[in-house]
């Protein structure tokens, strides 16, 4: 077992990547735009989500987009679950796992993963477009989870959060308390409230104080997905026309 690894519990994130191109999630609010109501959750109460093979590789950047299919059909339609056997085909061919080689099981960058998914969808479920959204805004942060279901984050986990029931900042100083002591993870978050966040992460729920994510939180993705908007209709305040203007002049 590597440094700082648990059994059942793998992380997999990448160092950060930017691409000048990447969209910007504040672009698209418009003006009008109301404040995001006090809390939203989209978990429908669920409190089993599958590991996604999170517990046994570190595909966590796979495993989030897994979950986030999950939260979106479970409001929509009905909770669909991607099979393992897909999830482990897109961490080897999005981030080049080879199965059986330990030595290639070493996770993936999120700019990466999501460029892919859009570009080759997941298991049949598309990825219309994401944008960049501010972490250190939480404001945007609660917009955007409450306009599509959640937020695909990154996170430079401590070493004191290994075990903890609810993600906090300890009292405890010195390297294990570090972000990133414990090392890199990608979680989909679904859920807020006044004073947390809850992830969804190796198959369950998992809140998060704010000053966890103030400390800890480093990268954050808002996601337009198929399976969130059926019906074809941009949530209200959302400029999809402009989006899809702006991904024609990348593509």
């Amino acid at each position: 077992m590597r440094q700082h690894e648990l059994f059942g519990k793998r992380l997999g994130r990448k160092a950060i990547k930017t691409d000048t191109r990447t969209l910007k999630f504040a672009k698209y609010l418009t003006p009008a735009l109301p404040t995001p109501p006090a809390s939203a959750d989209w978990t429908k109460g669920t409190a089993q989500w599958g590991m996604m093979l999170n517990d046994t590789l570190g595909d966590c950047t796979i495993a989030g987009c897994g979950h986030a299919v999950q939260v979106w059909s479970a409001n929509t339609t009905s909770m669909i679950t991607i099979a393992d056997s897909v999830i482990e085909s897109a961490y080897e061919s999005w981030d080049g796992y080879v199965p059986g080689d330990s030595t290639t099981d070493n996770g993936g960058v999120e700019l990466d993963v999501l460029t892919k998914w859009r570009k080759y969808g997941l298991g049949g479920h598309a990825l219309g477009a994401f944008a960049s959204a501010d972490f250190q805004n939480l404001t945007e942060i609660q917009q955007a989870i409450f306009l599509f279901g959640g937020v695909y984050i990154g996170l430079n986990l401590p070493v004191t959060a290994q075990n903890q029931t609810v993600w906090d900042v300890t009292s405890q100083t010195g390297e294990n308390a570090e972000p990133g002591s414990w090392g890199g993870h990608c979680v989909f978050v679904p859920k807020y409230d006044a004073e947390s966040f809850t992830c969804i992460t190796w198959g369950g729920p998992l809140q998060m104080t704010k000053a966890f994510w103030d400390k800890y939180c480093d990268e954050t993705y808002a996601l337009i997905g198929a399976d969130w908007l059926t019906t074809g209709k941009a949530p209200s305040g959302f400029d999809a026309a402009a989006l899809n203007a702006d991904l024609d002049a990348i593509r």
